[in-house]
């Protein structure tokens, strides 16, 4: 046999390697895909290398109408959802719904003018993009756009496009609607024709449902005027097909019990962990930080050490909450499903574009326990589409009259906070609405969100530990006998309680299933993942910092301090920190109380703390007097000194009051017009001098 000389041996390990990759197809050393993304492509129907070419994914699915969502809790995408199914059933559009992440836009200056785009796009933090809207968003508002056939803004290349769009906005943040108005103006100004106005829902007035209604209706008449469509009478049509599986059995390794992805399924964690894969991580500790007996509290320390999860001081942790036992069987049993509740269902879509919310086959009670948000708001256009299912005429009756008549369902229901289940059950407390098709339920309830929290803790000190600072959710509503209580603040406190030695916690009269699908959150776990935030500490820590956090916004700025307190023993120059915090009553609500004499003492007379307690004096006290009554100090720090502004906490209010006053700050302290003040306060804000971290 000849000798191989190294030539050879080169080419056969070559050829050894190529046939390997061919067999394996990248099994051993390609980039993991995303494990909820895999989990759901058969599911949905999808077929693996699905094109990003959004026109070619029209053709081959003919549809002449793309409904594109930009959606960071969860609204948007439902809107979008709602949207497509209306344009479907009342006006034969061939619709889709897209993830605007999922496609590139090059291609938008061949789109044909019998086709449609519908863009509903929530606006984010300040003023910026979803996270699945930031590509399309830079892309379309960029000044040297440029598409496929070459053409820029001056051929006004997006002429054949007819498009739609309606905003998600809060009136309680500077940059109201944003997002919508820069992209209307960009596709305008592109050549693009718009058809109705661009629409504009606001969380921050509590209107957004009656807002979207408004706009949809004359949008629906100009649209089916400028092309062509005739109405017809709505009937329902399901979108997702529910086949309920007498083959498999509920304990069966292939069913999933609210697990969120296939990974999961099997036992393994799989990172990257994010907004689609968490992270089960252990809560190393957790305690209550108020004092009375008829609040809560909680400073949780959760464990992210060997996930790969990193955060950085000032960022978000993200908690993916489960629903309550008594929601769950509520929503159960008036749905006639208690008899049920473990079988084995399995929900596929039935149109090749459409994408189940959750990973089957599942149950009905692991579908509603883990993905649906059963305790959300109710839209009068989806009690509207139950009333053909009413179990009779009557309840049909009063179900249409909710639908049709805004004022009425104002009070009966919106006012009262009612989830869906506890409108039916006002509704006709007697009869099961076993009518109802389980696919409504899912159509019509949006997939439940996590929800964000401010990391209280600095990455600098404890890079394996987040601190999560949570006040729990428990509102009695005025005239009600309802009693609106957070989803994931009490399913917190029930992991405290059941930490703290308590064998079967019920936090205000709640019960969760806190071990988790198949025992797999067994011994104090919680689904999380990071999401990074812009609300940061400057680089140099001798530059000065002024934070104002009452109440539970003082979470990031706990991580600020203990941060700085770090830097200065560990001998650098740390600047001047201040901090403005207010609650109730020293004796009841003073978070971190004693951990601010640490930090006096860690980092000197650099640090201060300024306090307002409301409640301690008969005149009411908040933090924005404490400010006022700081102005010349406030004034030095940001204009001789050149330092940081922030503010944490409720945005409809306080943040709004804490901005009015800085403008008046800055124009008494500096001798400018009240005008120049403002005019100085919003230059803050774009060169990040000043930083929000808010919600409403």
């Amino acid at each position: 046999m000849a000798q191989l000389d190294t030539l050879d041996l080169i080419v056969l390990a070559v050829l050894f390697a190529g046939t390997v990759a061919y067999f394996t197809k990248g099994t051993y050393w390609g980039i993991p895909k995303d494990p909820y993304a895999v989990s759901y492509s058969t599911a949905n129907g999808a077929k693996a290398g699905k094109t990003r070419n959004i026109l070619e994914k029209m053709d081959e699915s003919e549809k002449n109408c793309i409904v594109l969502y930009g959606s960071q809790t969860g609204t948007a995408e439902d809107y979008a959802s709602r949207i497509s199914k209306e344009g479907s059933q009342r006006f034969g559009l061939k619709t889709m719904v897209a993830d605007l992440e999922d496609y590139d836009y090059e291609n938008l200056d061949t789109f044909p003018d019998d086709k449609l785009a519908v863009f509903v796009l929530a606006t984010y933090g300040e003023g910026e993009p979803t996270d699945n809207a930031v590509d399309f968003y830079e892309f379309v508002t960029k000044d040297d756009v440029s598409f496929s056939n070459g053409g820029g803004v001056d051929e006004k290349p997006l002429q054949n496009l007819k498009f739609v769009a309606f905003g998600l906005g809060n009136n309680t943040y500077e940059h109201y609607n944003s997002i919508v108005r820069k992209v209307n103006a960009a596709l305008v100004k592109l050549g693009a024709t718009r058809i109705g106005k661009a629409g504009e829902g606001d969380d921050g007035a509590g209107t957004m449902e009656e807002d979207f209604l408004a706009w949809k209706e004359p949008m629906w008449t100009e649209l089916a005027e400028k092309m062509g469509l005739e109405e017809r009478e709505a009937i329902y049509e399901p979108v997702f097909s529910i086949t309920e599986r007498d083959d498999l059995d509920v304990n069966a390794d292939e069913v999933y019990l609210g697990e969120p992805n296939k990974h999961h399924l099997e036992g393994s964690q799989k990172g990257p962990f994010n907004s689609h894969n968490p992270y089960i991580a252990p809560i190393v500790e957790s305690r209550e930080i108020f004092t009375v007996k008829d609040r809560n509290c909680l400073h949780m320390e959760i464990d992210v050490k060997g996930s790969n999860l990193t955060y950085q001081t000032g960022d978000h942790i993200a908690v993916w909450p489960t629903n309550a036992g008594k929601e769950v069987d509520r929503i159960i049993d008036v749905l006639g499903l208690s008899e049920k509740r473990h079988s084995v269902i399995s929900v596929k879509g039935l149109d090749p574009t459409a994408k189940v919310p959750f990973p089957t086959p599942t149950t009905y009670d692991a579908a509603i326990r883990y993905h649906m948000e059963i305790c959300g708001a109710v839209s009068r256009q989806f009690v509207s589409s139950l009333a053909p299912f009413a179990p009779n005429e009557q309840t049909k009756a009063e179900m249409t009259r909710l639908g049709n008549d805004k004022d009425y369902f104002s009070d009966k229901v919106s006012s009262q906070y009612l989830n869906i289940a506890q409108v039916l059950e006002k509704v006709d407390s007697v009869n099961k609405w076993t009518n109802i098709p389980f696919s409504i339920m899912i159509e019509g309830i949006h997939k439940i969100q996590p929800r964000y929290y401010s990391i209280s803790s600095s990455s600098l000190v404890q890079k394996d530990k987040i601190s999560i600072t949570a006040v729990v959710e428990t509102i009695r509503v005025p005239g009600s006998d309802n009693v609106v209580k957070g989803v994931t603040t009490n399913y917190l406190l029930a992991l405290k309680q059941k930490q703290h030695g308590d064998p079967h916690p019920d936090p205000h009269g709640l019960t969760y299933a806190i071990t988790g699908p198949r025992n797999k959150y067994n011994g104090f776990h919680v689904p999380v993942h990071v999401r990074h935030s812009n609300f940061k500490l400057p680089s140099d820590p001798s530059k000065p910092i002024i934070m104002v956090g009452p109440g539970s916004g003082v979470a990031p700025f706990r991580g600020f301090i203990q941060e700085r307190a770090a830097q200065a023993e560990a001998g650098e120059k740390v600047g001047r920190t201040i901090l403005f915090y207010g609650c109730r009553k020293s004796s009841e609500d003073f978070l971190y109380k004693e951990e601010w004499e640490y930090y006096k003492k860690a980092l000197g007379p650099s640090f201060t703390l300024i306090t307002a307690f409301s409640r301690e004096q008969r005149e009411k006290v908040y933090v924005q007097q404490r400010l006022q009554e700081n102005a010349a100090l406030v004034n030095q720090l940001l204009e001789k000194e050149k330092g940081n502004f922030y503010v944490c906490g409720d945005a409809s209010n306080m943040a709004r009051a804490v901005n009015d006053i800085l403008g008046k700050i800055v124009s008494e302290q500096r001798g400018v017009s009240v005008e120049k003040g403002e005019e100085i306060v919003k230059m803050m804000r774009s060169t990040n001098q000043y930083q929000e971290d808010v919600w409403s």
